[in-house]
């Protein structure tokens, strides 16, 4: 997995590429979420538009994130998630954790709506 940041005013997309497979990912995902929160960022999104595959150690990865965020009183929402990726959040019901959109902009907008 790699990660690009990308911040849109107070949201820091995080673009997301390759496989979330747990391991070594989970390690550098979670440094760089609680660095972001270091720097002031609480509200994250995760762009999955270049995601190809997620095991369940990469869905426990995220729901770490997630739960870090929470604490920080953040919020960790998803976008541009393809169809392969996609059914593993509905089959998981990760849907009912994280809010998913098709559109990055829809999901930045969305923090500010909240």
């Amino acid at each position: 997995m790699k990660i690009k940041k990308n911040p849109k005013e107070d949201v820091m997309v995080l673009e997301l590429s390759g496989k979330i497979m747990g391991g070594p990912d989970y390690e550098k995902f979670h440094s760089e979420v609680k660095a972001l929160i270091n720097e002031g960022y609480i509200d994250i999104l995760l762009d999955f538009s270049k995601v190809v595959w997620i095991n369940s150690t990469g869905i426990g990865l995220l729901i770490t994130g997630y739960h870090t965020l929470k604490k920080n009183g953040g919020r960790m929402k998803i976008c541009s998630v393809g169809p392969r990726v996609e059914s593993i959040i509905m089959v998981t019901q990760l849907d009912r954790v994280f809010d998913v959109f098709e559109k990055c902009e829809e999901a930045v907008s969305s923090f500010e709506q909240d």
